[in-house]
């Protein structure tokens, strides 16, 4: 199945993202119109401390007009690789670094109507924790939880971040006993 582009043109352009309108002809004949939010992709890390806790980070999402609990993410700077965008974006929002960072792999969020590519990792931390440094608009507070307890938020409805769930998965995933 494809859809052929027939005219494209940029009707929003911020700093971060920009909307196409597309004009598209289906497979069968018939025309149709796109809205795209591009988007330049993002790192998504799930950390754990040595002692087995999970990093995570709580912070208000205007878009969701709540406060959320979410594992660290953030997008990609113009020529950086996703593994350096994780690298840096862990250091940021908590002040660890990654020892040891493994692909969990990719997922697009909302591939509807955005072409958004969140590239997903798991992280042991190193044992020190330095001081974060998020962006002068982030503010978040840096919180630690068991295997057990991530579990229960998830079963009871308290994590809502389709991020951190998608990375919980995958991470379950690759390391279930069988």
């Amino acid at each position: 199945m494809r859809e052929k582009t027939l005219k494209a043109r940029t009707v929003f352009k911020g700093r971060l993202l920009a909307v196409e309108v597309l004009d598209v002809e289906l497979e069968c004949g018939k025309r149709s119109i796109r809205e795209i939010v591009r988007h330049p992709g993002a790192a998504v890390v799930l950390a754990q401390l040595e002692d087995g806790r999970f990093v995570f980070v709580r912070q208000f999402r205007k878009a969701a007009e709540k406060t959320i609990l979410e594992i660290v993410a953030g997008g990609l700077e113009k020529g950086e690789s996703p593994v350096d965008c994780a690298r840096r974006e862990l250091r940021e929002e908590t002040g660890y670094t990654a020892r040891k960072l493994v692909s969990l792999g990719t997922v697009y969020p909302a591939p509807g109507y955005t072409d958004e590519v969140l590239h997903l990792y798991f992280a042991i931390t190193g044992r020190v924790r330095g001081s974060g440094s998020p962006d002068e608009d982030e503010r978040l507070t840096v919180e630690y939880f068991t295997e057990k307890q991530v579990d229960r938020m998830i079963r009871d409805g308290r994590i809502h971040d389709a991020k951190t769930l998608a990375a919980w998965i995958l991470w379950k995933a690759k390391t279930s006993r069988k």
